[in-house]
């Protein structure tokens, strides 16, 4: 089972920039999407289904042209459950699964920390959602989270880690979280085969910075313990340029 996450920083933008002729190539059995800028009714949804997707699933911020989740699936889920049922984290359309038989796949769009009152409002999500995922595991034991955490965990995960020490997305407290999260029973699929440093999933569109591989490592499938035995490899697609973030794969035996 081949599954994509991607942020496509508007996936309407996006598909202007070849990203169906993409989808077809990589040709994944679930790709989760973050930030899709838009309302399923603004989207023409015969694209989707014409690369192989006929289950496409869309869950977005009240705000036009605003965050947003969708996952695309080849078979049928059992189950989409759209939102966590927590209002400050559902009012911006930021989680969404599908249930099938032998695992469960979200879609998650962490929230960034631009300012005080936006890295105040990530803090607290990142604290809801971990008692929120702790709940869910009792009961979906074989989960994959996938998404945009903005947060790189390690300094190998960020190409300048001192420069970026006090920069939302590389805090103390932001790398503390996501270390617990893994520590609470998920393994980072990417680490899980490569240990390598330069490996990179979003760049600035600044300064040349994605030619110059000036990157950043946001973007993560975490994988509960139960399906260690499961993984097969995980790899960043950097060759995707859609976007200001590139695709990640996992592969696990179902």
């Amino acid at each position: 089972m081949k599954i994509i996450s991607y942020n496509v920083n508007g996936i309407r933008a996006a598909i202007n920039k070849g990203f169906i002729d993409w989808l077809k190539s990589a040709n994944p059995d679930v790709i989760c999407l973050q930030e899709i800028k838009a309302l399923k009714e603004q989207l023409d949804l015969n694209v989707f289904e014409e690369a192989g997707y006929k289950f496409n699933y869309w869950f977005s911020a009240q705000k036009k042209g605003y965050s947003g989740v969708a996952i695309l699936c080849k078979t049928e889920p059992n189950h989409i459950e759209y939102g966590t049922g927590i209002e400050s984290m559902d009012f911006e359309g930021r989680n969404i699964r599908v249930d099938f038989d032998n695992v469960s796949i979200m879609s998650l769009y962490l929230p960034s920390g631009t300012n005080i009152a936006r890295l105040e409002h990530k803090l607290e999500y990142m604290d809801m959602f971990q008692d929120y995922i702790n709940d869910l595991k009792k009961t979906i034991p074989n989960l994959i989270v996938c998404g945009d955490y903005n947060i790189c965990h390690e300094a190998i995960d960020i190409h300048d880690p001192v420069r970026n020490k006090n920069v939302s997305g590389f805090l103390p407290v932001e790398r503390e979280w996501i270390g617990n999260f893994i520590e609470s029973g998920f393994i980072d699929s990417f680490r899980y085969f490569n240990k390598e440093p330069h490996n990179y999933s979003w760049w600035s569109y600044r300064a040349n910075a994605r030619a110059n591989n000036k990157g950043w490592r946001l973007d993560y499938a975490m994988v509960s313990e139960p399906l260690q035995e499961k993984l097969k490899r995980a790899v960043i697609l950097s060759d995707a340029v859609h976007s200001d973030h590139c695709p990640i794969l996992v592969e696990i035996e179902n």
